[in-house]
């Protein structure tokens, strides 16, 4: 079978996109390994029509079955490859299957620097976070940690006094720390720890703190994560010859979301620096209505 349009990637910009070309009535086929970081997010908070969160599982699960129900098909699989032949794309998968469709729509998003320390993931979206702009307001008025490395740590305590002045900064990944970055630390009255983490404590997804490895204990309920070094998932796009940008990141036409290959487009994280689900979905559905622009034409 050749689909109209293969998809890459099922997290949020992945079903929006699916979701839309299912109801122009095309052929689309998601491929997804079921390892994007909208499944580790236990609750997005700023979501219109979610005023009290939803969970990335529960509106993943949503949307793949609204995206069922107009037809479009799935297969739970990593793609390991894909190639342009003969005027269509061919992606294999690790179980050495292959998909041929006119489209491709790289959705495959961006993997987060998140240290494995034992009791960390199911506090994700919860009680412990990755991004000001989706969850600052989570710790209005209160104390919290940041949990990182060097540079990266200090910019996103700094970021967080917008919010709270009750911040503590854990160098936990031990990286080096500007002497810019330490003065406006020092400035914001931001308390320093230079010993690493031995222990997360947290009840299912209530954090609890931490104890260091000199064995002090420290008491938060939240936790910001920054360690830098976010890696956009761009191995399939630089297999098929696609620009990428300075950040590793793919630029894409801000109208139509076609990346420099024709007939190759991308959406979501993989695309932009602003990782808001709510963006991811306005680019899948953008995305979709130029892919199907372009079928009517072929």
């Amino acid at each position: 079978m050749i689909y109209d349009c293969i998809i890459i990637g099922g997290g949020i910009a992945g079903l929006q996109a699916a979701i839309q070309l299912g109801r122009y009535q095309h052929n689309v086929l998601v491929l997804d390994d079921g390892k994007g970081r909208s499944s580790i997010c236990h609750c997005y908070h700023n979501l219109l029509g979610w005023p009290d969160g939803v969970s990335g599982e529960k509106l993943r699960s949503i949307g793949q079955m609204q995206a069922l129900r107009l037809g479009v098909q799935f297969e739970k699989q990593r793609v390991e490859a894909v190639e342009q032949t003969g005027g269509l794309f061919c992606a294999t998968t690790s179980t050495s299957q292959q998909f041929l469709g006119k489209r491709v729509l790289l959705a495959t998003g961006i993997k987060d620097n998140i240290p494995p320390l034992e009791g960390l993931f199911p506090c994700l979206g919860k009680s412990v976070f990755v991004c000001p702009d989706c969850d600052g307001y989570e710790i209005l008025n209160k104390k919290a940690l940041v949990i990182g490395s060097g540079n990266a740590g200090v910019s996103m305590a700094l970021t967080l006094t917008y919010w709270t002045d009750a911040l503590t900064f854990i160098n936990h990944g031990k990286g080096e720390i500007g002497a810019d970055f330490m003065e406006k630390l020092v400035g914001k009255g931001i308390r320093l720890v230079s010993d690493e983490i031995s222990e997360i404590h947290a009840d299912c997804s209530d954090f609890m703190g931490v104890t260091l490895a000199n064995g002090d204990r420290l008491e938060f309920a939240y936790a910001f994560l920054a360690f830098g070094g976010n890696l956009p998932n761009t191995g399939l796009a630089l297999q098929l010859g696609v620009k990428l940008d300075k950040n590793k990141h793919i630029p894409v036409d801000p109208r139509t979301k076609m990346t420099s290959v024709e007939n190759i487009w991308a959406a979501g994280d993989i695309t932009v620096h602003s990782e808001q689900a709510a963006i991811a979905m306005g680019d899948g559905i953008q995305a979709a209505i130029w892919i199907h622009k372009s079928l009517l034409e072929s």
